[in-house]
Order: structure tokens, then sequence, then C-alpha cells
């Protein structure tokens, strides 16, 4: 049972920090929704196609996959000859710098396609909470250090793969008339998140979204 956790205004600038808090526990099997008047070539998590789809996944970078990930990923590979590891991570780095902004900002139309419904409404709770207490994110991702696969199933037809991130992240809260809330304006902090993302195999969209968050 999905829940959840509503983040008081009092405590804005985690709303920037850590998004597990807003989304709540995992289900991952709500459906998948898209926008289509996005164009699909140009969206984050398109992943190409590889040459040989019986390539080990060791082949496709070691040190971007932990060991437990591993069996998943090749039954993925011999479902899906379009996967390819590199290419996903590079989708799923696009995808956090996408969502973290999208949030950040209040846009929700672009949270609406980079993510599953629930995650999309939780979403939005928080940022009408955030509005209703006059408050404004000014937060900015710094760098992405690490994007390092935990963990790869095959439910059905239903594909999730969790992708742990370590980022560093400007964190500033400010009221409506600008002043300085929380955070700091010169230094970053350091996050450790752990997001998943799902696709249905041979659905037609080769799009990933986004299906729920954890800290690591």
């Amino acid at each position: 049972m999905l829940v959840y956790i509503v983040v008081l205004a009092m405590v804005a600038v985690f709303l920037g920090l850590r998004l597990y808090a807003v989304l709540g526990k995992r289900t991952g099997h709500e459906q998948v929704f898209t926008n289509p008047a996005e164009d699909r070539a140009t969206a984050p998590l398109t992943i190409p196609r590889v040459a040989d789809p019986a390539q080990d996944v060791r082949d496709q970078g070691p040190q971007a996959i932990e060991a437990r990930a591993q069996s998943g990923l090749r039954a993925l590979i011999a479902a899906d000859s379009s996967f390819d590891v590199a290419g996903f991570l590079d989708g799923a780095k696009n995808a956090y710098r996408m969502i973290l902004e999208a949030f950040w900002k209040g846009d929700t139309e672009t949270l609406d396609w980079l993510a599953e419904d629930h995650v999309r409404d939780a979403f939005g709770e928080a940022i009408k909470a955030r509005g209703e207490a006059g408050h404004v994110l000014d937060n900015r991702l710094v760098s992405i250090e690490r994007a390092l696969i935990t963990e790869a199933t095959i439910t059905g037809r239903l594909v999730r793969i969790s992708v742990a991130f370590d980022a560093d992240i400007a964190a500033i809260t400010r009221d409506g008339e600008g002043t300085l809330i929380a955070g700091s304006t010169s230094d970053a902090v350091v996050t450790h998140d752990v997001w998943t993302f799902s696709r249905t195999l041979k659905s037609g969209d080769p799009n990933w979204k986004l299906a729920d968050t954890d800290e690591a």
C-alpha cells in the first residue's frame, strides 16, 4: 500500500534534497503514461540498440553495475535486444537532472511524462504545500559523481532498474520576497539516492519512467 509522506513547509529545504520522503513506499505497478506532444526521439531514457544482444553484461561497464543486478540485466538483454547498459545510464542521469529541476521549479507538465502517475501526484502535493507556504526552491544540481545500477528485475513484462546516484546539490529555500530561509549559496550538499525506473517490454514505447525513490 502506497503511503504518501507530506513534507511540511518548515522543512521545505528537504523537498529539494530528499525526494524519497515525498514519494513514500515502493509499488512500481502503476500504469505508465506518456505525453503524446513530446518528441520520443529526444526523450531522456530512450535506449539505443546494441549490435550483439547476447553481449555479456560485464562488457557493458562492470564499474557501473552491482553484482546482484547482473542476472536481471542479462535476462533483460535476452528479452530486449535494444537494451544497452551505457545508454541506459546516460539516460538515467539526464532524467535525474530533469526531474529534480522540474520539481524544484514546480514544472508539473515535465514531471507528468517523466514519472509514473503516483509519483507525479506525490510531487504535485509537495509542490502545492510549498506554494501555500510561500516558499521557493533555488536549488542547483552541481554534479552527479556516480550512477550505479544496483538492481534489475523482470516481472512478466514489467522491467524495473534501480540506480544509485551520488550527487552534489546546492540547496536554497527562499520566501516569496527572495529572502534566504534555509540552505547555503556557497556550499553543496552531498546526496545519496536510489531511483527506480520502469517500462513495459514490447509496449512500443522505449522510454522509461521514474517509479519510486529511496535514500541510499
